[in-house]
């Protein structure tokens, strides 16, 4: 299994799942599918699905055009749907990758993250495609659910074995970690992430689980430092005190 990011905008991610003995993809999120096809190319292999993390238009916005390239493409509730998938379910990419869906809803109420394993493969580490749900260092806007959800989202995805690699959406792990140093400026890990920031152009594919539960303040909810921050105490309640910082963040 390789998994191969393709920038789609400024800072959008699309990516090639691949399943390397059969030379089969998939292509999550696609926005641009004349650059998506460009990049299978140039890999040498099929594309014979699209996945999608939720609806909005920079995810999703490619699907129609994708339809020509691939069979039917599972989703949760998107645009050029044509099979629904739901939190636990599972399917296979070429020969080797399972796929098992999780529901993560809160950014979008389709929201859905989709941990990919190699079958063929079991000393690689999984990795974990989660859209506009968890960044590098930060997560989605709260657009059509709660900060309760997001915290049930976010503790989904922290129950992913720690070496589960994460693929987002967007490249914000600049901005987000500017936004950690100003909630937890003695975390250490908050360090490490803003060294990979700077020495990487691309950071995704480059953070686990394990690494988000060290510097990801969404993710560390119980910790003293980040409760005195949000002046809260409850999951909830220091959720989205958290995001309404992040929101009004100009540092």
């Amino acid at each position: 299994m390789r998994v191969v990011p393709v920038l789609v905008s400024a800072d959008n991610y699309a990516y090639l799942l691949i399943d390397e003995p059969s030379r089969k993809a998939a292509v999550v999120d696609v926005l641009d599918v004349e650059k998506v096809r460009a990049v299978a190319g140039k890999e040498g292999v099929s594309i014979v699905a699209g996945i999608t993390t939720h609806h909005h238009q920079d995810h999703s916005g490619g699907n129609k055009a994708c339809l020509s390239l691939s069979p039917p493409s599972p989703s949760f509730d998107v645009p050029a749907k044509t099979d629904l998938v739901e939190d636990g379910g599972e399917f296979t990419v070429g020969d080797n990758i399972h796929v098992r869906c999780l529901a993560t809803p809160c950014h979008t109420k389709d929201s859905i993250c989709f941990h990919v394993t190699d079958t063929s493969n079991k000393s690689q580490s999984g990795g974990v495609f989660t859209g506009d749900t968890l960044f590098l260092g930060g997560c989605g806007r709260f657009f059509e659910g709660t900060a309760e959800q997001m915290h049930a989202s976010l503790s989904k995805l922290a129950t992913l074995p720690d070496d589960t690699v994460v693929y987002n959406g967007h490249e914000y792990t600049a901005g987000n970690v500017a936004f950690a140093k100003s909630i937890e400026p003695d975390n250490p890990a908050v360090s490490r992430l803003a060294k990979l920031a700077q020495e990487n152009k691309v950071t995704t594919g480059l953070s686990t689980i394990g690494d988000e539960k060290e510097w990801n303040v969404f993710m560390r909810l119980d910790k003293d430092a980040i409760k005195q921050a949000t002046g809260a105490e409850e999951p909830g309640a220091v959720m989205n005190r958290l995001r309404e910082l992040k929101n009004n963040f100009r540092g």
